[in-house]
């Protein structure tokens, strides 16, 4: 699969979004559980010289999608672009999905779950165990993507180094004690002798490139994977639903902290996947949470992967 996109584009236009003064968490995570054994828990990718495992962390049903996706938008409008999706407008199923880079150096695992045990699990189901993992990247800080960090008060990753961008870090520290400061404390804090904090543009290894995507949270990171001219975006929470985020990116997601931020962030990111048909991995997109973006109309389309990648 020959995929092109040049760095320099890539990079571009991440680092001069507005910081806003978030202090409402995501809840996206709270009605979750493993998912059942029957699901697959594991789907493996080939990008050029490296291996890319998404891992279902769990999963559960959403409700109240209006008022979550589509803040600002009428009924009438929401129910159309509902039906021509061929989806409820009432309920959606919700995927949290870390994924692991094997880099063939390292193995590096972006964001940790929950923390109620599916992340082991999936890593099971894809022949590894949190012990081979050597370096985590945490996108971002809220709780469902930094619960995994500890289990029962230990490091989950007893042999990795970790990574986390510096904005967000500081941001959340700044603004004194709520839900997810206090949940840093507990996860984030005790592994800062390991931690590594990075920007815009810089590598957390050769072929691991973090670009800024702000919005979502006050320094929300998207990391480009390049391997071989092989090229795909793992894209975080910038786009919270494989239809309402793609078919009109303004649209007004909840659990954005700003929300303008948050919907440029998204605008000019899929604009750049769609324009060089980059493969993407989302957080909380249907497992396995890859797939392409096309344009339509004045927004976009996610097309789930079917075969490939294949490796």
């Amino acid at each position: 699969m020959s995929l092109s996109i040049s760095r320099r584009s890539a990079l571009m236009g991440g680092a001069a979004l507005p910081l806003a003064a978030a202090t409402a968490s995501s809840v996206l995570a709270d009605a979750h559980s493993p998912a059942p054994a029957a699901m697959p828990h594991a789907r493996s990718f080939t990008l050029g010289n490296f291996g890319v495992t998404t891992l279902l962390d769990g999963t559960g049903p959403r409700d109240n999608l209006q008022e979550m996706f589509a803040e600002g938008v009428d009924d009438a409008t929401f129910a159309e672009v509902s039906a021509n999706n061929f989806i409820s407008p009432e309920v959606a199923q919700n995927y949290i999905t870390p994924t692991l880079v094997d880099t063939g150096a390292d193995t590096v695992l972006f964001d940790t779950g929950l923390g109620r045990g599916g992340i082991a699990k999936a890593l099971a189901d894809a022949g590894k165990t949190p012990e081979d993992v050597t370096i985590v990247v945490l996108t971002h800080m809220h709780p469902d993507h930094i619960g995994g960090l500890m289990t029962e008060g230990a490091p989950t990753f007893p042999n990795a180094r970790y990574v986390a961008g510096s904005v967000e870090y500081d941001a959340w520290k700044a603004m004194g004690e709520n839900r997810i400061t206090t949940l840093m404390a507990s996860n984030v804090d005790p592994l800062l002798e390991k931690l590594t904090f990075i920007g815009d543009g810089e590598d957390v290894v050769t072929g691991v490139t973090a670009m800024a995507a702000f919005g979502h949270s006050p320094g929300h990171m998207t990391y480009l994977i390049d391997s071989d001219g092989q090229r795909l975006v793992l894209t975080a929470d910038l786009a919270n639903h494989y239809v309402y985020a793609f078919q009109d990116p303004d649209w007004g997601f909840k659990f954005d902290a700003d929300k303008a931020a948050a919907a440029a962030s998204r605008r000019r990111v899929l604009e750049m996947l769609a324009s060089e048909k980059i493969p993407m991995i989302g957080y909380h997109l249907p497992f396995p949470a890859a797939g392409f973006v096309e344009p339509r109309d004045s927004g976009f389309r996610f097309v789930p992967v079917t075969y490939q990648m294949m490796g």
